[in-house]
Parts: C-alpha cells; structure tokens; sequence
C-alpha cells in the first residue's frame, strides 16, 4: 500500500486567528527547514500532547524535538507562546507503520505549561459521547498549503470538513478495506478540501451539538494524494483510544 510518506497539510483552508485553537501545538524539530515545523499535535494535560506514532518513524532521538505551544504564526510566536523540550515519547505498543493501524503516540514535556487566553486543554471524548452525529467539525494546522509542497505554511491553517461514514469510507471505490475500526474519515467525497503532507498528528475537532466546547476526536493519521475525491483525511480515533490515552 502506498501512503504519503512524513506528514499532511490542509488544502483549501484559510488561516486561523490568534487563540482560535488554542490546544493545537507544532512540533518541531532543528534538521527541519524554517519554521522548522514537523507535525502537529494537541495539548490534553499540562504536561502531555497527544499526537500521531507515524511522526517518530524517522527520529531515534526525541530530545531534539521542541514543541510550541499557543502560537499562530510560527515565525512570531509572540508573548503567548510557550516552548518546552520533550521529556518521553510514548508510542502505542501495537503501532505497525506497514498499515498505519495503531498510530497514536503521546510526548511528555519536560515541565508544565502554564494555560491562558492562548493555551487551553483539549477535551478528548469518553464512550458517552455520539462522535458521528457532531455536525461542526474543523481541521487545522502548519502543513503546506499546496498540494505538492513540502514547505510548511508559517500561518496556522484551518478549514471546516465533513465526518464521513467509516463503512463509506471503506467500500470499494474509496479506501477498499484499508479502514480500521479505530479510524475516522473526514474531508468532502469530491475532495478540494483536506489534511495532506505536513499536519500529521494535528487534531480533527468537532463542536458539541449543545454546548460551546470543542471535542478532539481524531488524531490526522493518513491519506492519499490531497484532496482527492473518494479520498479523504484518516484519522486514528481518540475516542477509541481514551482508555489507553
């Protein structure tokens, strides 16, 4: 099966205020050319950012990584900007690269950060919640915003997409079976709009139908090509996963 090797970015999206995300982090690394962003990722305690397994393939030592937390444009984090090294990875223990199953990992920092207007937690939903019925749901993040660039965008991007049904997503003329039960699919059947190379780990986030809060619910995992039609984002599930989170 052929995957987009590295990460995913947004097609189609527009950039998002200061403080309008304000649990999504970048996490960075110094081999990465400017602004150095590798994946993102989603702050869900003080000291704990959930993200996705397949960031790590390539990278044996983790204390290179940085994270920037409660920022916008990356090359002016500005005063609500917090950094912070990265203390342990934590990658789950069934993660297999060959079919993306499993691919969720969390890194510890190596000292709190402190929330404000700009840094919030993410809320990550138990069982009780009904995930395919959340109607407004976003995607944001640093990656590219053309579909063929691996530069990554220095303005946070964001952009509105549709939770798509797992067992669509699945049939023959989509993903053919490459769905696993711990995935959601999200974008548009015709595509145009789409997490491809460059936001892997980022966060898919759907309001809750009757309150003013926002739900993590996936994790940007995979997909094919950007913005294809019949091709969606894949996300791993974090309400499948909330145990082990």
């Amino acid at each position: 099966m052929a995957y987009d090797s590295g990460m995913t970015r947004i097609v189609g999206g527009a950039g998002a205020l200061p403080g309008a995300w304000p649990w999504i982090v970048s996490i960075q690394h110094p081999w990465v050319p400017d602004p150095g962003h590798w994946c993102g990722g989603s702050l869900i305690s003080t000291q704990w950012v959930l993200t996705a397994a397949h960031c790590f393939d390539k990278f044996d030592n983790i204390s290179l990584l940085y994270v920037v937390i409660g920022a916008t444009q990356l090359t002016q984090p500005g005063h609500g900007a917090q950094m912070r090294s990265v203390k342990q990875l934590v990658v789950h223990q069934f993660y297999n690269p060959a079919d993306m199953s499993y691919d969720i990992a969390l890194l510890e920092l190596d000292h709190p950060v402190q929330c404000s207007p700009y840094i919030q937690l993410a809320c990550v939903p138990d069982t009780a919640l009904r995930v395919s019925e959340l109607q407004n749901c976003w995607i944001a993040g640093w990656g590219s915003t053309a579909a063929r660039s691996q530069q990554a965008s220095d303005h946070l991007q964001e952009a509105k997409v549709q939770l798509i049904d797992v067992q669509l997503c699945n049939s023959s003329d989509w993903y053919a079976g490459e769905i696993h039960t711990h995935n959601l699919c999200a974008g548009y059947p015709q595509g145009l709009i789409d997490t491809c190379q460059g936001d892997s780990g980022g966060p898919l986030m759907c309001q809750d139908n009757n309150a003013d809060y926002w739900w993590v619910v996936g994790v940007t995992s995979w997909g094919k090509g950007c913005a294809r039609a019949r091709q969606p984002g894949v996300y791993t599930s974090t309400q499948y996963f909330y145990d082990w989170i």
